[in-house]
């Protein structure tokens, strides 16, 4: 039996049913959001070196099954898989190839079946060697890059200690956290790597990285809420006014959000029919403005919905108002909600969102005011929450917050 060009006739078949196989397992979340192009990536490749191998008068294309295997290992780490994933996609891949030749298998002698049997597995696991391989250089290359931001940005932290004494003391309570994590992380993985260096392609291994690279990610995200905070407070931002359209920004914005919203099983709705067409401001402080309210609105949103209602009203104004049915804000909080650092409810009942900076709102209430804007603020405890940004139809100067 010719199983070499067995699997070259049922390639394209084999492909179809994997692609189907990945896109349907509900273990492969970070499939769900990619076309069928993207999920195929180099497989085909590994396939044609897979029948290569089987080929009576060929016993390996080694560097066929290293480079195609390699490339997807990096391709997966850049669309956000995790190693769980990965390995469950060729572990889908294996399982699809034997059913297509199954019968095959039956028909042939024990020694044929036999040897198909060793060289499909040695060439699968040599496939998932090489692409761990990649996915762990291009995680710590992502890695290296944090490091280098948030050296990059150490001087400017330091300049803020002088007028932000109070802020900063509160911030540096907030960064041991992740931070203690990153080094203890990072520590054990150097030290596994001493002692084992196989051991940063095994799983766990791999898990230690992603543990370091969501950490670092959190730290960054603190400091940058924090720098932005800082410039806003100095009258440091310039404003670029131009005509934007609210339409296309309010779309975009969603689009970047729905899969958050999804992830918790929100609904995630806008009505814009009543928008104004076109307004004269700052785009990339609108879309800030818009991103960080409903960011918050989700955080704080268990079940239920989340709904942004945008539209003019009479010939200067117009307003955006994003309502959820959250755990609400008590009358007391209310007038500290938008103050850096402070974040409403209870931290005993665990209301505080992991993954927030408490510098969201503070951020929102000083670029509404940068707009020449007022945000209101309707909430009742275990009902929800409505933030109302009204601003102008256009902003005539350039304005800095005081």
């Amino acid at each position: 039996m010719d199983y070499s060009q067995l699997l070259t006739d049922k390639t394209d078949t084999i492909l179809q049913n994997w692609i189907e196989a990945v896109s349907q397992d509900r273990k492969i979340e970070s499939a769900d959001t990619l076309p069928r192009s993207a999920i195929k990536n180099h497989i085909p490749h590994l396939l044609a070196a897979m029948a290569t191998v089987l080929s009576q008068y060929q016993n390996s294309e080694i560097g066929i099954i290293i480079t195609a295997s390699f490339d997807h290992g990096l391709l997966r780490a850049e669309q956000g898989y995790d190693p769980a994933e990965v390995a469950r996609e060729y572990h889908l891949l294996r399982q699809v190839i034997f059913s297509h030749i199954e019968a095959e298998l039956l028909a042939g002698t024990s020694a044929e079946v036999v040897r198909a049997f060793r060289l499909i597995d040695s060439v699968v696991d040599e496939a998932i060697a090489q692409c761990f391989n990649s996915y762990v250089t291009q995680r710590l290359n992502e890695l290296q890059q944090i490091q280098t931001q948030l050296t990059l940005t150490n001087q400017e932290l330091n300049r803020l200690v002088s007028t932000h004494q109070e802020n900063l003391s509160y911030l540096a309570h907030e960064l041991k956290t992740p931070l203690n994590s990153i080094i203890g992380y990072s520590e054990l993985f150097l030290r596994q790597g001493k002692k084992q260096p196989e051991i940063k392609d095994t799983l766990p291994g791999i898990e230690h990285i992603e543990r370091v690279l969501r950490n670092g990610r959190q730290l960054l995200r603190l400091i940058n809420d924090a720098l932005e905070l800082s410039r806003a407070d100095a009258g440091k931002i310039q404003l670029q006014l131009r005509p934007t359209n609210v339409k296309s920004l309010i779309n975009t914005v969603v689009e970047i959000m729905q899969p958050m919203a999804d992830a918790k099983g929100l609904n995630l709705s806008i009505t814009s029919d009543s928008a104004p067409k076109q307004v004269i401001a700052d785009s990339q402080r609108l879309q800030q403005i818009i991103t960080n309210l409903l960011s918050n609105a989700i955080r704080y949103t268990t079940t239920g919905s989340i709904k942004l209602d945008c539209r003019q009203v009479g010939t200067e104004n117009w307003t955006i108002a994003i309502t959820d049915t959250g755990i609400g804000i008590s009358p007391t909080d209310k007038n500290r909600i938008f103050d850096p650092f402070f974040q409403a409810g209870e931290a005993s009942q665990k209301q505080f969102s992991p993954d927030s900076t408490g510098l969201g709102l503070a951020i929102v209430s000083r670029l509404v005011k940068l707009l020449q804007g007022n945000i209101d603020l309707i909430s009742e405890i275990g009902v929800g929450s409505t933030f109302t940004v009204i601003l102008p139809l256009e902003v005539k100067t350039l304005h800095k917050v005081l």
